[in-house]
């Protein structure tokens, strides 16, 4: 099991406030320290990237960096969301943080792939998660679609219009949500309506998780249907956690990444949801039996799983015994 590096939010705030204050910095202090995510109790960030973002080894290497590298690394918006949300950390009594960007040396392809097939476990059991929001100016979360001011994301704060945000809302226990100035603005359970409407991800979900009513394939696809990624391969990885399914990551395979999604899905699961998309629209199957995107499930959101008894109940409650004299149990097998 892949450790994960936690950023030591007491050391790195006081380091802050070193070199704020202009004292000489202790540069022995760890900032980044592994862990353990089964024992360890931790805050994790959740956010939208941006072009100013702080990496590991600029976090790691800060003290050591001349005055004027070191001030603008800083000032970045990127540095401040890691600062803000180790305040907050501080504040809620936790001494760990885990953020994507600086708590991964992304130099190394192995440490990514191994990060990215943990992820979503390591949102699973943190402790809270922070949903920064960078677009909401407001003291109160957006409860209705405005394409003026969200023009760019269908009506909704950016986050949600996200590829890897998808599992970073459902997999945390507890998501608090903060506006652009890190105030709160409510959490995941309290909005689940609203998160609902914009997500389509239904309540039960958002308040128990995936285990409390495990959804199909075909389904859980179509959540991520008009989510974007910087990087098309990007579009699958984000959603293997959601899909429990592991494979290595191999960027400038394009869409094959999801051909492979999708086969080790079918390798490793007897869901036959995942051949049904595109069932109510016209999109030609370039793919054969494969889709290319998650767009494709976009008509999947309502469609879930039944065993055999469900269906045969289902069935004898729309179709009159006329049309349907006998159903036996054994002519039907995984059904959808």
């Amino acid at each position: 099991m892949y450790s994960m590096r936690l950023i030591n939010v007491e050391a790195f705030l006081e380091r802050e406030q070193s070199i704020r204050q202009g004292k000489r910095v202790d540069r022995r202090a760890k900032v980044l320290e592994f862990g353990d995510d089964e024992v360890t109790e931790y805050a994790i960030l959740s956010h939208r990237w941006i072009d100013q973002e702080v990496d590991y080894n600029e976090v790691v290497e800060l003290v050591k960096m001349d005055e004027e590298v070191r001030s603008e690394i800083r000032q970045r918006v990127g540095y401040q969301k890691i600062f803000q949300s180790c305040e907050q950390a501080k504040k809620d009594g936790y001494k760990w943080l885990w953020a994507d960007t600086c708590c991964i040396d992304k130099r190394s392809s192995a440490e990514l792939s191994e990060a990215i097939n943990s992820m979503y476990r390591w949102y699973e059991n943190s402790r809270i998660c922070y949903a920064y929001l960078h677009d909401v100016p407001g003291s109160s979360f957006p409860t209705a679609v405005d394409h003026t001011r969200y023009h760019k994301s269908e009506g909704w704060p950016e986050w949600f219009s996200r590829g890897w945000t998808l599992q970073e809302m459902i997999a945390p226990r507890d998501v608090q949500f903060f506006n652009k100035d890190w105030h709160p603005i409510g959490d995941k359970r309290t909005l689940a309506r609203t998160l609902s409407s914009a997500t389509r991800v239904p309540q039960d979900i958002l308040k128990e998780g995936l285990s409390s009513n495990r959804p199909c394939v075909a389904q859980i696809m179509s959540w991520a249907a008009n989510r974007t990624t910087t990087r098309v391969e990007d579009r699958a990885y984000s959603l293997m956690g959601l899909l429990d399914v592991n494979m290595p990551m191999l960027y400038g395979e394009g869409k094959k990444a999801f051909h492979r999604l999708q086969l080790e899905i079918i390798h490793t699961s007897n869901d036959q949801s995942i051949f049904a998309w595109g069932f109510r629209s016209m999109k030609v199957r370039t793919g054969g039996i494969l889709a290319d995107d998650p767009s494709f499930f976009w008509d999947c959101a309502e469609m879930e799983l039944m065993n055999r008894g469900e269906f045969i109940e289902s069935l004898k409650k729309q179709i009159s015994g006329e049309e349907l004299p006998s159903i036996e149990d054994d002519q039907f097998g995984t059904l959808t």
